[in-house]
């Protein structure tokens, strides 16, 4: 991990913030939780699986840079963005998000994740917290992007307590 990774990490946001800088403050907050779980873990021990289902610590990342993407680009925006997979891929395995290339390096996923909330901070940026996304093309109907802040909380909060799990079995560190 990059020293500019380490110094970028967030706190929980002010006790008195006003409800944006609250929402924007706590996904901040979980994304450098994300990133600090791969301080420090090798290649090969952040490809383990270590679930049934296929998990990794690095798909996690993986999986999260495209939901980054998918909520704030594709969905907010409506504007289709660079996945770091391509539609064949999706075509064939549903979860190709959560399955790091061999190519793909603890670093280059942290920097697809980084560039991932960038892009998503910047689509956000856009949009009011009550503008309702509405695509009649899509299940998304009728979201807000407070909503879309609440879910990705939740969706960030759910899997850095999965990363917490795997760091631990890797090296025994325990905590955000």
């Amino acid at each position: 991990m990059t020293e500019s990774r380490r110094s970028a990490i967030a706190s929980e946001p002010a006790r008195d913030a006003n409800e944006r800088e609250m929402l924007e403050g706590f996904l901040d907050f979980y994304r450098a939780i994300i990133v600090r779980k791969l301080d420090g873990v090798n290649e090969a021990e952040a490809r383990t699986i270590r679930t049934p289902s296929g998990m990794s610590l690095l798909g996690l990342v993986r999986h999260l840079a495209g939901v980054e993407l998918w909520w704030f680009v594709d969905v907010l925006a409506d504007t289709r963005p660079s996945y770091f997979w391509s539609e064949a891929d999706e075509a064939s395995d549903r979860d190709c998000d959560w399955k790091p290339t061999p190519s793909e390096t603890v670093a280059s996923v942290l920097d697809m994740y980084d560039a991932a909330c960038v892009v998503a901070r910047a689509s956000a940026v856009e949009f009011a917290l009550d503008d309702i996304v509405q695509r009649p093309d899509r299940r998304e109907l009728n979201i807000t992007l407070r909503w879309i802040y609440i879910h990705m909380i939740e969706e960030l909060a759910r899997h850095a307590g999965h990363a917490d799990i795997f760091r631990e079995a890797i090296d025994g560190a325990q905590g955000d």
